[in-house]
């Protein structure tokens, strides 16, 4: 798995006012913490900052924390654990790093890439994407950062699961077997022309029946009363 490299500063204010002082100056305000460490406050520069966030919408990424303490410096390797997203302002106001040891199993959400031309689709199908990551865990060094899923094989009406899945020995996939990755049915837009065909055969006049015209209807009705 790729490893993209941050600096970061130790912080020792953790209020609201510091907080916006240190957005003000370009930086945001993060935590560096894992099972066995202590929380350690940080502050990374927003710009590196959101090239992570980027970069691990796509691939699952470590990142590796140059932490800067004074004149003391320490390396800790992480994985991006969670950030706290302004919407109004269109930027990054927290974020969480996780410590990663590589001796120990790491559990991860990694996106999902959907490989190859379902047959489906050619043939008038519509393929829907239901689950776009898969959580597994295992060794750090084996997680890949990508899980590829192979779709050429999916006619209309077929599916993908997680249980078709395969990846390397000593990665778990954790998520349910019967979870439908994704799946290629009848396009709605064929299904409502079929629809439309069907109420219009239902209302055309079957063959050999003919249309009563407005002169005969006024002559049956004279019939009737003389009668």
């Amino acid at each position: 798995m790729e490893t993209i490299t941050l600096d970061a500063q130790i912080r020792k204010e953790s209020k609201k006012g510091p907080s916006r002082r240190l957005r003000a100056e370009g930086l945001t305000p993060a935590i560096f913490y894992g099972s066995h460490t202590e929380p350690v406050m940080l502050s990374v520069k927003s710009f590196d900052l959101k090239k992570v966030v980027e970069k691990g919408r796509k691939e699952s990424v470590f990142v590796k924390l140059d932490i800067a303490d004074g004149e003391k410096k320490t390396e800790k390797l992480s994985i991006l654990k969670d950030v706290q997203i302004n919407t109004l302002k269109k930027s990054i106001d927290h974020a969480d790093f996780y410590e990663i040891r590589m001796d120990r199993e790491l559990t991860i959400d990694v996106p999902i890439s959907l490989t190859g031309e379902a047959p489906g689709v050619e043939d008038g199908g519509e393929l829907s994407t239901l689950k776009r990551e898969l959580k597994i865990s295992g060794l750090p060094s084996i997680l890949p950062e990508i899980v590829e899923v192979d779709i050429s094989n999916l006619g209309i009406g077929d599916s993908v699961k997680v249980g078709d899945v395969r990846l390397a020995d000593g990665v778990n996939i954790l998520d349910a077997d019967d979870v439908v990755i994704a799946s290629v049915a009848i396009a709605r837009a064929a299904i409502l022309e079929a629809e439309v065909e069907e109420e219009t055969e239902a209302e055309e006049v079957p063959e050999g029946v003919d249309e009563i015209s407005e002169g005969e209807k006024d002559n049956t009705e004279i019939g009737r009363k003389d009668h």
